[in-house]
């Protein structure tokens, strides 16, 4: 993937000057090769002068993403300036003491340093990625640091964002409102355009000759699946328009992704739906949110960051009927009917997450637009189950009110049939019906959810942290009541 940041990871040791510098040197030296893949800086930190010749060093190395390790206790204000001073995110972490035999002379007192340090980045208002447990041994370090790569990829990323917009949010979804203030107070940056600015620059590409090698190029794709192969050329002239677009209006910024009104109008004047180019999009990294959905296109972004994978957009759609549940999924799982429901979209789901992929056609808008003909403008749809396995369901959205708030649930995508169209699955969320109730609803969160396929809730949650997000929530288990839940119930 090229749109998103490649990580290079930074050490940098500091030492309370009461301390022997030796002993953080050493501990340095040993979570460095315990970890491998890092710039260890050799400059070790006591004052502010060695923090500027270390600052100096990592970025002459192309350094991107910092570790700060406490050999020993530390200098509290030049230890967190590097955090301050620093372009990119920052990890801070702290040894523990070897051996019984070494607690005179060899004893670094980091766990204590690591309070003073956290006070010291509360006075200054710095963020940083602290872990769970931030004291260990240099190979409990190392994998410290294998946490924060995927954290800092999606810090990174966001930090160097464009979202690029066409179009308002159709008339019967203001839930998917974009307050924009929240995307610079974060380090966004966002174009906003028409949707005539899209037409003028899709019609300019007409005969484009580079047409014919993406038709190639997604017929080798859809395979068998390869229906309707009469709509390709307009949906490869659409996602050269997108890629051109990308290139040209990146500006200062390293990262594009897109969100875009994709009906009513859409159909009737491009000739097609753009599901199909969106999942390209996606699985190159490039997230295109469906309905001008821009706080949809940045958790996309975000968990494409996190995992390294595509991942899609979908509705929290529609009820499992009783009588599949009954057949399908009671017995074989220990899942209730409320944990579970269908996520779904037209057809925007990257095709290596679907079974059987096909190009098809949007049938609700063939209702409205082409109730007694063959489809043809509402041709564009890339269809299939959404194969099973784990994932993780969550969003971050701007509030009407101000501020951030996010959630996170992990589940599952059943091995059951759909019986119905789209990008679709069965999706399983333990405590669902409450999580429904009591986050989707109670917190009004829009209908849109981001889907990254695996388990990705701590990297999410140490991402939505580092960027201030007032309020994560997750499905809580039925021991834990939601603040909103009736406890007479």
């Amino acid at each position: 993937m090229n749109n998103i940041p490649k990580v290079k990871l930074g050490l940098i040791s500091v030492s309370r000057d009461c301390f022997p510098a030796s002993l953080s040197e050493s501990r340095r030296a040993a979570v460095a090769k315990a970890y491998g893949d890092i710039y260890e800086c050799k400059v070790t930190v006591e004052n502010e002068t060695d923090m500027l010749k270390a600052l100096e060093d990592v970025n002459k190395a192309g350094v991107n993403a910092l570790v700060v390790f406490l050999g020993n206790f530390g200098p509290e204000t030049p230890e967190v300036m590097l955090a301050q001073k620093f372009d990119g995110p920052t990890m801070f972490a702290a040894a523990a003491e070897e051996s019984g035999d070494t607690l005179v002379d060899g004893r670094g007192d980091a766990y204590c340093g690591m309070l003073n340090c956290s006070y010291n980045l509360g006075l200054r208002n710095i963020k940083a990625f602290i872990p769970e447990y931030p004291v260990g041994t240099a190979k409990d370090i190392a994998g410290m640091i294998a946490e924060f790569v995927p954290v800092a990829r999606a810090l990174i990323g966001v930090s160097k964002l464009k979202i690029i917009t066409f179009g308002p949010r159709p008339q019967d979804f203001l839930a998917c409102n974009a307050p924009i203030k929240q995307l610079f107070d974060i380090g966004v940056e966002i174009q906003e355009n028409s949707e005539l600015d899209l037409l003028v620059a899709f019609n300019a590409r007409k005969g484009d000759p580079r047409i014919q090698g993406v038709i190639d190029d997604m017929t080798a794709e859809l395979g068998k699946g390869c229906n309707m192969a009469g709509v390709l050329p307009r949906l490869a002239q659409f996602e050269l328009t997108l890629m051109d677009w990308a290139e040209a209006n990146k500006g200062s910024r390293e990262y594009v992704v897109f969100a875009s009104k994709c009906w009513p109008a859409f159909q009737t004047e491009f000739g097609f739906v753009p599901c199909y180019v969106n999942s390209r999009l996606a699985s190159r990294g490039i997230p295109v949110a469906c309905e001008t959905d821009i706080y949809g296109a940045l958790s996309e972004y975000i968990g494409t960051c996190v995992t390294g994978q595509p991942v899609t957009l979908l509705d929290i759609n529609n009820s499992v009927p009783a009588d599949m549940y009954e057949s399908e999924v009671k017995g074989k799982t220990a899942y209730t009917h409320r944990d579970v429901f269908m996520g779904f979209h037209c057809g925007n789901t990257p095709i290596c997450h679907l079974k059987d992929a096909e190009l098809s056609y949007q049938r609700i808008m063939k209702r409205l637009l082409e109730p007694d003909s063959e489809p043809d403008i509402t041709r564009g749809t890339l269809e299939g189950d959404i194969k099973e396995g784990k994932i993780t369901f969550y969003r971050v959205q701007g509030a009407a009110e101000g501020g951030l708030t996010a959630y996170i649930a992990h589940g599952e995508v059943l091995p059951v049939a759909t019986r119905s169209f789209g990008g679709i699955g069965v999706f399983a969320i333990p405590e669902m019906g409450r999580f429904y109730r009591h986050v989707l609803i109670a917190d009004r969160y829009p209908h849109h959810g981001a889907v990254a396929f695996g388990h990705a809730g701590k990297a999410l949650f140490d991402v939505f942290t580092y960027l201030g997000v007032g309020k994560i929530s997750c499905n809580q288990p039925a021991s834990l009541p939601y603040r909103t839940e009736n406890p007479f119930s």
